[in-house]
């Protein structure tokens, strides 16, 4: 039920980026919404849930996008996974921790993608590098406004660290 969840705040929250960035005339950055749920679930999620999570999401971008199939979706899971490892290094509590978080993510999201695309398209990769730093800044407010309604719908229930478990 919760991966429904998910999925119907990720496609509601793609179709008003997509809205926003047309509205805004956002031609190079995009409000990477989909990178703040994913770095939601890295620190909420556990690791099955959060992985069928972050698949579906990074499907929902790759189809919402238009750039080669798979790519958001190898993308999002890369995410996901380093974002656990993150999150199991650092306390993240607050919203503006979030934010901080969730920019990370989005920059380790943005040099992947370049990486990887910039290997089959070189102009597709200048346009994705170009438009970093603003996306980062937007995607920052954007998981600031979010983490109270991510945490509201409880998406992914809080993880449990198995040290505590064995004493």
């Amino acid at each position: 039920m919760k991966l429904l969840v998910t999925l119907v705040l990720t496609l509601l929250f793609l179709a008003l980026e997509s809205v926003a960035a047309k509205y805004v005339g956002l031609g190079v950055a995009r409000i990477d919404v989909t990178v703040a749920i994913v770095a939601f679930l890295s620190l909420r999620a556990g690791l099955l849930e959060g992985a069928v999570a972050a698949y579906a999401i990074g499907y929902l971008l790759d189809l919402m996008t238009g750039r080669p199939t798979g790519l958001y979706t190898l993308l999002a899971l890369i995410t996901f996974l380093l974002g656990r490892v993150a999150g199991s290094l650092m306390d993240v509590r607050s919203g503006r921790s979030f934010a901080l978080f969730a920019m990370a993510a989005d920059v380790t999201h943005g040099l992947l993608a370049w990486g990887i695309s910039g290997v089959s398209n070189n102009q597709m990769a200048v346009s994705t590098l170009s438009g970093l730093p603003l996306e980062v800044l937007l995607t920052g407010v954007v998981a600031l406004l979010l983490y109270p309604l991510l945490r509201r719908f409880g998406l992914g229930a809080e993880r449990r660290d198995p040290g505590i478990l064995a004493r």
